[in-house]
């Protein structure tokens, strides 16, 4: 269910931002469960979190060659427990409104659209503003159960008029 969550919303989040597949390989990042996890990047309270690490092409020795490599944690243990306390919620269209909105943020991060060492005022603007993009993306999406997904995050977003262009 994750690699489809995921196939969907690199698919999504491309469109939306209309970048190519070379585009798209671009900002690097892997997707892990928390049985792929170390104990550092298991989190209580989110349902995901980025961890950035920076990454080195094979056999290269200058700096330039460095990458900024993100990798998305998810959290096992708080996705479940909130689809256990909210019947509303099924796991797939969670995993996908997860995703979308995690792939939103490394896509702005790649393109300094957001700084990734953010003030903590400036997180808290950006994570609204994701969710507004994540809506906005997932709202047209067909799927069973996204409509309830949707709703849960509600509080989370802002109108559109108060965002700037993204």
């Amino acid at each position: 269910m994750v690699n489809e969550s995921v196939a969907m919303a690199e698919e999504l989040v491309s469109e939306y931002y209309k970048m190519s597949a070379s585009e798209w390989l671009r900002p690097k990042f892997d997707v892990k469960t928390r049985v792929d996890l170390s104990s550092d990047e298991i989190v209580p309270g989110p349902f995901a979190q980025i961890v950035r690490y920076e990454g080195r092409l094979k056999d290269a020795s200058l700096g330039s060659s460095s990458y900024d490599y993100y990798k998305i944690c998810l959290q096992d243990h708080e996705i479940l427990g909130a689809i256990a306390n909210n019947q509303q919620l099924e796991l797939l269209p969670f995993a996908l409104y997860i995703l979308t909105h995690e792939l939103i943020h490394i896509v702005r991060f790649s393109k300094f659209l957001q700084n990734f060492n953010a003030k903590p005022e400036e997180r808290m603007t950006e994570e609204s503003r994701v969710h507004e993009l994540t809506h906005k993306i997932l709202h047209p999406v067909r799927i069973d159960g996204l409509p309830e997904v949707l709703h849960f995050y509600i509080q989370w977003r802002e109108p559109i008029n108060k965002l700037e262009n993204t």
